[in-house]
């Protein structure tokens, strides 16, 4: 398995439609950087968040959740209350190839402001745009920027193909649309 360039990014992303939108070039004025990097491609968040809250008491169960949790907000920016998380979509929309697998890293910019972002990796062949979890770890109010860099996403690349993709599996995920709630 080994980790791909910006060169095979740009042409599987230009070829194969890998990422749409995408930007060719680290964009970096007056933003939270995002578009291809050396290694690895750097996504950006759209203007829809759902911000927890917990006004109706309720516990956090994955296989019951309750949407309730969660207030909707479509803005140019969120605030993510302290100690707490948001929940998000990419702006790009990915489909991966059968011999990759891609890993999720925060940002330096939003990692140094306590803001954690986990995602899990992109399955061989699955698709859609990415539901994204925010974390903000400090007991302050977090800004996060929408249309501007969250994360990168790191391409590898097997010698082989897998005998099972997620597609084949018919994957729980697969060809989301919006931010997906947990689902059993």
């Amino acid at each position: 398995m080994a980790i791909k360039s910006d060169r095979w990014i740009r042409k599987m992303a230009l070829e194969h439609d890998m990422i749409n939108p995408f930007s060719e070039k680290q964009v970096r004025q007056h933003v939270v950087s995002y578009g291809l990097s050396s290694y690895g491609y750097d996504l950006r968040v759209a203007d829809e968040f759902k911000i927890f809250t917990n006004v109706n008491s309720t516990i956090v169960d994955p296989k019951k959740f309750d949407e309730r949790s969660f207030v909707t907000v479509t803005a140019d920016c969120a605030i993510v209350p302290p100690n707490s998380f948001a929940l998000a979509r990419s702006v790009e929309y990915f489909k991966i190839p059968r011999d990759v697998l891609t890993l999720c890293v925060g940002k330096s910019t939003y990692a140094r402001c306590g803001i954690i972002v986990n995602v899990t990796p992109f399955e061989p062949e699955w698709e859609g745009f990415v539901t994204l979890e925010i974390s903000n770890t400090t007991p302050l109010p977090a800004k996060i920027y929408a249309n501007e860099g969250l994360c990168q996403i790191l391409f590898f690349q097997s010698d082989e193909v897998c005998e099972v993709s997620y597609k084949d599996r018919s994957g729980k995920y697969q060809a989301q649309t919006g931010i997906v709630l947990p689902k059993v």
